[in-house]
This record gives structure tokens, C-alpha cells and sequence, in this order.
């Protein structure tokens, strides 16, 4: 009789621990000091309404390993890229400063408008003319000219807000740029978002959450040009030209866990995707990476901590967790379509792309050979599924909702 006790008790506790979903007092890692701030009571439920409850929500499997302790992120999302599944989850809608992350929705909306990307923009005073004190910047002159890719690389790898800046003049100006962001979100129901700047600078009322970080980056990933710049380490921009020749210059993409700078431990199998900084925001950061085919997005917005790299710290435990626990947990939400997503078609409004047609950008071939050839430092390659991508065109959205990637990076060994 003991041992049948025993054996019904053990049954019990694995049913309870398989629907296990953390509450707010009990969330994992935070600070429960009345000094952090509290998230709003009522926050949006897309994606399911587990998604709207403030504190931590994860159900574990018996076999799931249990979330990373030292976890102190005000908001924070880990989900599979492909079918959309959010495996655990801390007020994601939590509407924050999103600093630079926001210039994920800048890229998804602007670069498909901006092609080819060898066409040259010759820079006007005027297009440097607002940009935020204190803004980083890639080094962008006035009177010189560049490519569209050079800018897109001032974007993604310095994060620069002159580059943001012209490529809006380019798109028809910061108005226009900021209308049309703000429509691409609500076509990718991201709909805590609210654009004010294209660059993600500081402005009242400019709000974004990690649900909506990680629909843009899913989004963007969709389109080839965008994963390029998003997985380069370093490259070369141009500079002041001297006597008749125009010289260049080495930059390196701020995301450390993609270059290993500062001391931060380069993250396997990462590619991308945005970091981010501001006052009002702190440290926030968007990131993919690919472990034995399985591809997962995490997000991280104002971790309290006061270590020096927290919000890679934390993502990189995130990503670990997530492998690990990846078809040992149900799914508390999912990251929604777009909505013009309908089933058999890839079409969607504004700049949302097909999955598999890269926007009509680079083919499989075309990327894996330009990313090898201008992503401007070693170790640095794009592995393209081609194969992959000619099964997923054309259907683009299943019935389940599932929104695959066509393809993503594969990250050779680094040096």
C-alpha cells in the first residue's frame, strides 16, 4: 500500500508540474522590492492569454529543466522562430522604451523600398540635421556619397542614427518613414508598439515590448538583405576622400554576443539580431540562433542587474534554456502572423514578404555568396537551406498558423 502511495503521489506531482505556470510573486530571479517598477494590471493578450499576465509564465514538462535563477529583465520573451511558439515568457506586453531594437521595424519596413542597394545617395545637410544628442552614430558625412548598403551596414553594425537618418530622407523623409513603421506594426498585430523616431532615440510616448521586438525580428528575418547585415561582425565603411581617393574605415557590430567584444562570450549558433541602449531604456536586445535545426528568438528589455553585459548574460541563459527545453514545455502563446497572412499565400501588405521569396531580393544562391563576399570579417557566412527554401514557397502560412523561416544562418566555427 506505501509504495502504491508513493507511485500516485509521484503521478500527481508530475501532472501538476506539467501545467506549472509561475506567478507574479513567485516569478523566477526578480527582484520582488517594491522599488522596480510594476508592470501595468491590464496588458494585451496576443498571442494568447497568457501573454497578458504580469510576472513569469512557463508550464514545465517533467523533463524541463527550470528557468535560468539570476533572470531580472523587466520584460523578457523566448520562442521557436519557425512555428511561433513561445516557450516561456515575462510581461512580454510590458509597452517599454525600446531604444535601438526599434530599428528592426525600421529595416523590415524601409529596406524592401530601397533596391537595388549598390544605388548612391550623395548626403545633405539637412539630412543630419535632427538627430538626438548623445546619438550613436556611424560616422556618416554631409556631401559624400554612399551605397544603400553601406548605410544598412551604418545601421546594423553601429547602430548609427546618421545612417537611419538618410535612409529615411532616401525613403522620402522621417514623417513618411515613421507613418509607414507604424503601419508595418500594426500589419504584424505588434500593436504595443508606438513610433516616433525611426532610430529608436528617446521621444514621449516612443513604446515598444519584447512581443513586439520579436515580431519584428521574425519578420525581418524573412527577407535575405536583412539577415545579411543582422549576422555581420565587422566590415569596412567609407570615409573622407583624399587626395581624388576615398578612404574606409573598420566597423564592428555592437552585438557582443555575435562578436565576442568586451569580454562577452561569443554565443553559438548566433545570427543577429539588434541591441540596444538609452537612458530611458537601459540595455535592451533581440537575438536568433540556430542549435542541431532548431531556431529560437529571444528577447530582453532593462535587466536590473548591475553586471556589465546583463542583457547578453540573460539572453544567452535564455537560449540555453530554450534549447534544452524545447518539446518538454507547452507552449504559453504563440507569436501571431501578420494580418494579411491567409492560408496558402505569402502575401502580406506593406513590406511583409513571402517566407521563401526574400522580398524579392536575393535568391538562396545569390545570399550565401554575397554574405560571404561583403560581410567584411572572417568567420563570417551564410549558410543558406535552399532546399528548404524551394519546399516553403508558396506556402507561406499553414492552416496551424505556423510561419517558417526559409531559411536562417548557419554560423561556422569562429576563430
Amino acid at each position: 500500500m506505501p509504495a502504491l502511495k508513493k507511485t500516485a503521489l509521484t503521478v500527481i506531482s508530475a501532472a501538476l508540474l506539467s501545467t506549472f505556470v509561475v506567478s507574479p510573486a513567485s516569478a523566477v530571479g526578480k527582484d520582488a522590492s517594491d522599488e522596480q517598477p510594476k508592470p501595468p494590471a491590464g496588458m494585451s493578450k496576443v498571442g494568447g492569454e497568457l501573454l497578458g499576465r504580469a510576472g513569469t509564465q512557463v508550464k514545465l514538462g517533467p523533463d524541463a529543466p527550470v528557468l535560468p535563477k539570476e533572470l531580472t529583465g523587466r520584460s523578457w520573451i523566448v520562442a521557436d522562430a519557425e512555428s511561433g511558439q513561445v516557450l516561456a515568457s515575462h510581461n512580454p506586453h510590458w509597452r517599454l522604451p525600446p531604444a535601438s531594437t526599434l530599428k528592426m521595424l525600421f529595416a523590415d519596413t524601409v529596406m524592401p523600398a530601397l533596391q537595388p542597394k549598390t544605388q548612391k545617395y550623395t548626403v545633405k545637410d539637412e539630412d543630419l540635421a535632427n538627430l538626438g544628442e548623445g546619438s550613436s552614430l556611424v560616422g556618416v558625412k554631409e556631401k559624400l556619397t554612399y551605397t544603400v548598403h553601406d548605410l544598412w551596414l551604418g545601421v546594423f553594425l553601429r547602430s548609427g542614427n546618421d545612417a537611419v537618418h538618410v535612409l529615411s530622407s532616401m525613403y522620402g523623409g522621417v514623417p513618411k518613414t515613421v507613418d509607414a513603421m507604424q503601419s508595418h506594426a500594426e500589419e504584424l498585430q505588434a500593436l504595443d508598439t508606438n513610433v516616433v523616431s525611426p532610430d529608436g532615440y528617446d521621444a514621449p510616448e516612443q513604446v515598444s515590448s519584447a512581443y513586439d521586438l520579436t515580431l519584428f525580428a521574425r519578420s525581418g528575418l524573412q527577407k535575405a538583405d536583412f539577415r545579411e547585415y543582422c549576422s555581420t561582425a565587422d566590415a569596412q565603411f567609407p570615409g573622407a576622400e583624399k587626395n581624388g581617393k576615398r578612404e574606409s574605415f573598420g566597423i564592428q557590430n555592437t552585438n557582443k554576443l555575435l562578436t565576442g567584444a568586451g569580454g562577452v562570450e561569443p554565443y553559438k549558433g548566433i545570427a543577429g539580431v539588434k541591441n540596444g541602449y538609452t537612458t530611458q531604456a537601459g540595455n535592451t536586445f533581440t537575438g536568433v540562433a540556430e542549435r542541431d535545426g532548431k531556431v529560437l528568438l529571444v528577447t530582453v528589455m532593462n535587466p536590473s542587474s548591475e553586471k556589465p553585459h546583463a542583457v547578453y548574460d540573460e539572453a544567452a541563459d535564455l537560449l540555453d534554456w530554450g534549447f534544452t527545453a524545447s518539446g518538454k514545455v507547452t507552449p504559453v502563446g504563440e507569436l501571431v502572423p501578420p494580418k494579411s497572412a491567409t492560408t496558402g499565400t505569402g502575401s502580406g501588405k506593406g513590406s511583409t514578404a513571402s517566407p521563401g521569396t526574400d522580398g524579392g531580393q536575393n535568391g538562396p544562391a545569390q545570399s550565401a555568396k554575397a554574405a560571404a563576399s561583403e560581410g567584411g570579417g572572417a568567420g563570417i557566412a551564410l549558410g543558406i537551406a535552399a532546399g528548404v527554401v524551394v519546399l516553403l514557397a508558396g506556402a507561406a502560412f499553414l492552416v496551424n498558423r505556423r510561419w517558417p523561416l526559409p531559411d536562417l544562418v548557419r554560423r561556422l566555427p569562429r576563430r
